[in-house]
Protein backbone atom coordinates (compact mmCIF):
# COMPACT_ATOMS: atom_id res chain seq x y z
CA UNK A 1 0.00 0.00 0.00
CA UNK A 2 1.32 3.17 -0.78
CA UNK A 3 1.97 5.51 1.83
CA UNK A 4 -0.21 8.55 0.30
CA UNK A 5 -3.71 6.37 0.20
CA UNK A 6 -6.36 7.72 2.24
CA UNK A 7 -7.44 4.16 3.69
CA UNK A 8 -6.29 2.70 6.80
CA UNK A 9 -3.85 0.21 6.95
CA UNK A 10 -5.65 -2.87 7.60
CA UNK A 11 -8.67 -2.32 5.48
CA UNK A 12 -9.28 -3.40 1.75
CA UNK A 13 -9.68 -1.00 -0.97
CA UNK A 14 -13.23 0.11 -1.59
CA UNK A 15 -14.83 -1.57 -4.78
CA UNK A 16 -16.56 1.53 -7.22
CA UNK A 17 -19.96 1.95 -7.31
CA UNK A 18 -21.60 -0.18 -10.35
CA UNK A 19 -22.66 2.42 -13.32
CA UNK A 20 -26.26 3.24 -13.50
CA UNK A 21 -28.61 1.00 -15.52
CA UNK A 22 -29.44 2.07 -18.98
CA UNK A 23 -32.63 3.23 -18.15
CA UNK A 24 -31.76 4.94 -15.13
CA UNK A 25 -29.51 7.07 -17.05
CA UNK A 26 -30.84 10.83 -17.42
CA UNK A 27 -30.26 10.75 -21.25
CA UNK A 28 -31.93 7.61 -21.88
CA UNK A 29 -35.14 9.50 -21.50
CA UNK A 30 -34.46 12.34 -23.98
CA UNK A 31 -33.11 14.59 -21.10
CA UNK A 32 -29.76 16.07 -20.86
CA UNK A 33 -27.63 15.41 -18.39
CA UNK A 34 -28.26 18.21 -15.81
CA UNK A 35 -32.34 18.38 -16.55
CA UNK A 36 -34.65 18.79 -12.99
CA UNK A 37 -37.25 16.66 -13.03
CA UNK A 38 -40.08 17.59 -14.69
CA UNK A 39 -38.31 18.96 -17.33
CA UNK A 40 -39.20 18.79 -21.36
CA UNK A 41 -37.76 16.25 -23.37
CA UNK A 42 -35.03 17.46 -25.59
CA UNK A 43 -35.60 17.06 -29.38
CA UNK A 44 -34.25 14.12 -31.03
CA UNK A 45 -31.06 14.19 -33.47
CA UNK A 46 -32.20 13.64 -37.24
CA UNK A 47 -31.94 10.56 -38.50
CA UNK A 48 -28.17 9.31 -39.41
CA UNK A 49 -27.83 6.30 -41.75
CA UNK A 50 -26.22 4.08 -39.23
CA UNK A 51 -23.03 1.83 -40.08
CA UNK A 52 -22.97 -1.64 -40.42
CA UNK A 53 -20.19 -2.64 -37.71
CA UNK A 54 -18.88 -0.68 -34.91
CA UNK A 55 -15.71 0.62 -37.42
CA UNK A 56 -16.97 3.04 -40.25
CA UNK A 57 -16.85 1.15 -43.89
CA UNK A 58 -16.46 2.67 -46.61
CA UNK A 59 -16.84 1.81 -50.41
CA UNK A 60 -15.35 2.12 -53.49
CA UNK A 61 -16.89 0.30 -56.22
CA UNK A 62 -17.19 -0.12 -59.95
CA UNK A 63 -20.46 -1.49 -61.64
CA UNK A 64 -23.28 0.25 -63.30
CA UNK A 65 -26.17 2.58 -61.36
CA UNK A 66 -30.36 1.13 -62.03
CA UNK A 67 -33.11 3.13 -61.42
CA UNK A 68 -36.12 0.85 -60.25
CA UNK A 69 -39.42 1.40 -58.44
CA UNK A 70 -39.78 0.89 -54.51
CA UNK A 71 -43.06 -0.16 -55.31
CA UNK A 72 -46.39 -0.50 -57.83
CA UNK A 73 -47.85 2.90 -56.28
CA UNK A 74 -44.96 4.66 -57.56
CA UNK A 75 -44.42 3.20 -60.69
CA UNK A 76 -48.18 4.02 -61.51
CA UNK A 77 -47.49 7.73 -59.92
CA UNK A 78 -44.27 7.65 -62.74
CA UNK A 79 -46.62 6.37 -65.59
CA UNK A 80 -48.84 9.11 -65.06
CA UNK A 81 -46.03 11.38 -64.71
CA UNK A 82 -44.60 10.66 -68.11
CA UNK A 83 -48.22 11.18 -69.63
CA UNK A 84 -47.90 14.32 -69.24
CA UNK A 85 -44.59 14.43 -70.41
CA UNK A 86 -43.05 14.92 -74.27
CA UNK A 87 -41.82 11.74 -74.70
CA UNK A 88 -42.85 10.76 -78.21
CA UNK A 89 -40.26 8.96 -80.29
CA UNK A 90 -37.82 7.94 -77.06
CA UNK A 91 -36.96 4.87 -76.20
CA UNK A 92 -37.66 3.84 -72.44
CA UNK A 93 -34.61 4.60 -71.17
CA UNK A 94 -34.28 7.85 -73.08
CA UNK A 95 -38.14 8.25 -71.25
CA UNK A 96 -36.72 7.25 -67.82
CA UNK A 97 -34.12 10.44 -67.86
CA UNK A 98 -36.64 12.91 -69.52
CA UNK A 99 -39.26 12.24 -66.94
CA UNK A 100 -37.01 12.33 -63.66
CA UNK A 101 -35.05 15.12 -65.07
CA UNK A 102 -38.17 16.91 -64.96
CA UNK A 103 -37.95 19.45 -61.48
CA UNK A 104 -41.76 18.71 -61.89
CA UNK A 105 -40.99 15.31 -60.48
CA UNK A 106 -38.00 15.59 -58.60
CA UNK A 107 -40.44 14.05 -55.67
CA UNK A 108 -40.57 10.78 -57.81
CA UNK A 109 -36.14 10.94 -58.13
CA UNK A 110 -36.15 10.25 -54.77
CA UNK A 111 -38.77 8.08 -54.06
CA UNK A 112 -36.90 5.83 -56.99
CA UNK A 113 -34.62 3.01 -55.96
CA UNK A 114 -31.14 3.71 -57.32
CA UNK A 115 -28.89 0.03 -57.27
CA UNK A 116 -25.47 -0.50 -58.15
CA UNK A 117 -24.87 -3.47 -60.10
CA UNK A 118 -21.30 -5.14 -59.87
CA UNK A 119 -20.65 -7.88 -62.57
CA UNK A 120 -24.28 -7.88 -62.89
CA UNK A 121 -25.40 -8.53 -59.49
CA UNK A 122 -27.45 -6.64 -57.95
CA UNK A 123 -24.74 -5.15 -55.07
CA UNK A 124 -25.65 -1.49 -53.38
CA UNK A 125 -29.07 0.52 -52.85
CA UNK A 126 -27.78 4.12 -52.94
CA UNK A 127 -28.88 6.67 -50.89
CA UNK A 128 -28.29 10.05 -51.41
CA UNK A 129 -27.25 12.51 -48.91
CA UNK A 130 -28.63 15.37 -50.00
CA UNK A 131 -30.99 17.00 -52.87
CA UNK A 132 -27.85 17.59 -55.10
CA UNK A 133 -26.70 14.14 -55.02
CA UNK A 134 -30.14 13.32 -56.69
CA UNK A 135 -28.17 14.92 -59.83
CA UNK A 136 -25.13 12.84 -59.74
CA UNK A 137 -27.61 9.63 -60.02
CA UNK A 138 -29.58 11.00 -62.70
CA UNK A 139 -26.41 12.32 -64.68
CA UNK A 140 -25.53 8.04 -64.64
CA UNK A 141 -28.89 7.19 -66.55
CA UNK A 142 -27.57 7.70 -69.86
CA UNK A 143 -29.63 7.63 -73.20
CA UNK A 144 -28.93 5.50 -74.69
CA UNK A 145 -26.99 2.27 -72.53
CA UNK A 146 -24.22 0.22 -72.99
CA UNK A 147 -22.43 -2.64 -71.71
CA UNK A 148 -19.47 -0.34 -71.63
CA UNK A 149 -21.12 2.20 -69.23
CA UNK A 150 -19.43 2.41 -65.95
CA UNK A 151 -20.13 4.07 -62.53
CA UNK A 152 -17.46 4.56 -59.65
CA UNK A 153 -19.62 4.84 -56.56
CA UNK A 154 -17.76 6.18 -53.29
CA UNK A 155 -19.40 6.40 -50.22
CA UNK A 156 -19.97 4.76 -46.53
CA UNK A 157 -21.75 1.48 -46.19
CA UNK A 158 -24.69 1.35 -43.71
CA UNK A 159 -26.70 -1.81 -43.18
CA UNK A 160 -28.92 -4.17 -45.13
CA UNK A 161 -32.04 -2.28 -46.58
CA UNK A 162 -35.33 -3.23 -45.13
CA UNK A 163 -37.62 -5.63 -47.28
CA UNK A 164 -40.00 -2.91 -47.52
CA UNK A 165 -37.23 -0.28 -49.04
CA UNK A 166 -37.02 -1.42 -52.40
CA UNK A 167 -39.35 -3.64 -53.51
CA UNK A 168 -38.30 -6.89 -51.94
CA UNK A 169 -34.38 -5.95 -52.50
CA UNK A 170 -31.98 -6.66 -49.33
CA UNK A 171 -28.66 -5.36 -50.27
CA UNK A 172 -26.48 -3.16 -48.59
CA UNK A 173 -26.86 0.46 -48.80
CA UNK A 174 -24.52 3.02 -49.32
CA UNK A 175 -24.58 6.62 -48.42
CA UNK A 176 -23.09 8.18 -51.18
CA UNK A 177 -20.73 11.08 -51.64
CA UNK A 178 -19.10 11.11 -55.44
CA UNK A 179 -20.42 9.13 -58.50
CA UNK A 180 -17.85 9.03 -61.55
CA UNK A 181 -20.24 7.96 -64.56
CA UNK A 182 -18.77 7.63 -68.29
CA UNK A 183 -18.39 4.49 -70.87
CA UNK A 184 -15.00 3.06 -71.06
CA UNK A 185 -14.03 4.39 -74.45
CA UNK A 186 -13.63 7.83 -73.33
CA UNK A 187 -12.02 6.24 -70.68
CA UNK A 188 -9.48 4.57 -72.16
CA UNK A 189 -9.08 8.10 -74.32
CA UNK A 190 -8.35 10.16 -71.39
CA UNK A 191 -5.53 8.32 -70.04
CA UNK A 192 -2.09 9.94 -70.70
CA UNK A 193 -0.07 7.40 -73.21
CA UNK A 194 3.21 7.39 -73.11
CA UNK A 195 5.35 9.20 -76.28
CA UNK A 196 7.75 5.72 -76.36
CA UNK A 197 4.21 3.58 -77.00
CA UNK A 198 2.15 3.72 -79.47
CA UNK A 199 -1.55 4.27 -80.06
CA UNK A 200 -2.71 1.01 -80.95
CA UNK A 201 -0.99 -0.59 -78.74
CA UNK A 202 -1.41 1.12 -75.90
CA UNK A 203 -5.02 1.49 -76.24
CA UNK A 204 -5.40 -2.30 -76.88
CA UNK A 205 -3.45 -3.07 -73.44
CA UNK A 206 -5.31 -0.32 -71.34
CA UNK A 207 -8.54 -2.04 -72.59
CA UNK A 208 -7.74 -5.73 -71.06
CA UNK A 209 -5.98 -4.08 -68.16
CA UNK A 210 -9.17 -2.96 -67.34
CA UNK A 211 -11.14 -5.48 -68.19
CA UNK A 212 -8.84 -7.66 -65.90
CA UNK A 213 -9.51 -6.01 -62.94
CA UNK A 214 -12.96 -5.01 -63.02
CA UNK A 215 -13.80 -8.91 -63.38
CA UNK A 216 -11.22 -9.82 -60.00
CA UNK A 217 -13.19 -12.31 -58.09
CA UNK A 218 -15.85 -11.03 -55.47
CA UNK A 219 -14.79 -7.12 -55.93
CA UNK A 220 -17.71 -5.53 -54.17
CA UNK A 221 -15.32 -1.98 -53.17
CA UNK A 222 -16.16 -2.86 -49.63
CA UNK A 223 -12.73 -4.71 -48.27
CA UNK A 224 -9.66 -2.58 -48.25
CA UNK A 225 -8.08 -4.78 -50.75
CA UNK A 226 -10.30 -3.99 -53.50
CA UNK A 227 -10.55 -0.27 -52.69
CA UNK A 228 -7.02 0.29 -53.31
CA UNK A 229 -7.45 -1.93 -56.75
CA UNK A 230 -10.12 0.31 -57.85
CA UNK A 231 -8.41 3.15 -57.10
CA UNK A 232 -5.47 2.50 -58.90
CA UNK A 233 -7.99 1.33 -61.56
CA UNK A 234 -9.21 4.66 -61.79
CA UNK A 235 -7.15 6.94 -60.78
CA UNK A 236 -3.79 6.00 -61.59
CA UNK A 237 -2.51 6.06 -65.53
CA UNK A 238 0.80 4.19 -64.67
CA UNK A 239 -0.39 1.05 -64.37
CA UNK A 240 -1.66 0.83 -67.80
CA UNK A 241 1.81 2.44 -69.25
CA UNK A 242 3.51 -0.43 -67.28
CA UNK A 243 1.23 -2.74 -68.59
CA UNK A 244 1.90 -1.58 -72.42
CA UNK A 245 5.31 -1.52 -71.81
CA UNK A 246 5.19 -4.91 -70.25
CA UNK A 247 3.87 -6.37 -73.67
CA UNK A 248 6.47 -5.12 -75.32
CA UNK A 249 8.78 -7.64 -74.04
CA UNK A 250 6.49 -10.44 -74.24
CA UNK A 251 5.11 -10.34 -70.71
CA UNK A 252 1.58 -10.88 -69.79
CA UNK A 253 0.22 -9.56 -66.40
CA UNK A 254 -0.58 -12.68 -64.73
CA UNK A 255 -1.52 -12.15 -60.68
CA UNK A 256 -2.52 -9.63 -58.74
CA UNK A 257 -2.04 -9.55 -55.18
CA UNK A 258 -2.97 -6.96 -52.20
CA UNK A 259 -1.98 -7.10 -48.87
CA UNK A 260 -1.50 -4.97 -45.95
CA UNK A 261 2.03 -3.11 -45.91
CA UNK A 262 4.24 -3.56 -42.06
CA UNK A 263 5.77 -0.51 -42.82
CA UNK A 264 2.49 1.40 -41.36
CA UNK A 265 1.00 1.05 -37.84
CA UNK A 266 -1.10 4.10 -37.48
CA UNK A 267 -2.57 4.30 -41.47
CA UNK A 268 -3.70 1.24 -43.35
CA UNK A 269 -2.15 1.12 -46.69
CA UNK A 270 -2.09 -1.65 -49.44
CA UNK A 271 0.58 -3.03 -51.24
CA UNK A 272 -0.89 -3.97 -54.68
CA UNK A 273 1.45 -6.17 -56.50
CA UNK A 274 1.76 -6.66 -60.38
CA UNK A 275 3.32 -9.97 -61.69
CA UNK A 276 4.83 -9.96 -65.41
CA UNK A 277 5.58 -13.11 -66.74
CA UNK A 278 7.63 -13.34 -69.64
CA UNK A 279 5.96 -15.64 -72.45
CA UNK A 280 9.34 -17.15 -73.57
CA UNK A 281 11.18 -17.63 -70.21
CA UNK A 282 8.52 -18.13 -67.73
CA UNK A 283 10.21 -15.31 -65.90
CA UNK A 284 8.30 -13.72 -63.50
CA UNK A 285 8.88 -9.44 -62.95
CA UNK A 286 6.78 -7.79 -60.12
CA UNK A 287 6.10 -3.95 -59.55
CA UNK A 288 3.85 -2.85 -57.10
CA UNK A 289 2.12 0.41 -55.88
CA UNK A 290 1.37 1.81 -51.83
CA UNK A 291 -2.40 3.32 -51.84
CA UNK A 292 -3.35 4.67 -48.40
CA UNK A 293 -7.23 3.42 -47.40
CA UNK A 294 -7.37 4.56 -44.47
CA UNK A 295 -10.51 6.98 -45.09
CA UNK A 296 -12.93 6.97 -47.19
CA UNK A 297 -11.14 8.61 -50.53
CA UNK A 298 -8.35 6.85 -51.06
CA UNK A 299 -4.74 7.96 -51.85
CA UNK A 300 -1.57 6.88 -53.56
CA UNK A 301 0.98 6.41 -50.96
CA UNK A 302 3.98 5.46 -53.17
CA UNK A 303 4.22 5.03 -56.81
CA UNK A 304 4.81 1.91 -58.97
CA UNK A 305 8.32 0.72 -58.63
CA UNK A 306 10.04 -2.72 -58.59
CA UNK A 307 8.92 -5.43 -56.34
CA UNK A 308 11.01 -8.25 -54.32
CA UNK A 309 9.68 -10.89 -52.35
CA UNK A 310 11.54 -10.50 -48.91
Amino acid sequence: MSPDSDLPPDEPPVAPAPAPAPSEHPRAAGMSAGSPPGAAAAPAAPPVLPVAEDRQRFVYAIGQIEARFPSLGIEKEYAQATGRAETVGLTDRQAVRTVLSDPANRYLARMMCWVLTVQGMDTYLLIPRDSTDLDLLLDSLRPSPSPSDTDVVIGALGPLAPPDRCNGLTVPMVAIDQIYSFDTGSFLESIPRPDSLSEESYRQSSRELLDYLRELADNTGTADEHRAVNYLTMRYPAIYAKAAEQLDRDSSLTCVDVSPTRLSSVRTVMNVVFTYTNRSTNVPEKFAAKVDVTEEFPHLAAPLAPYYDR
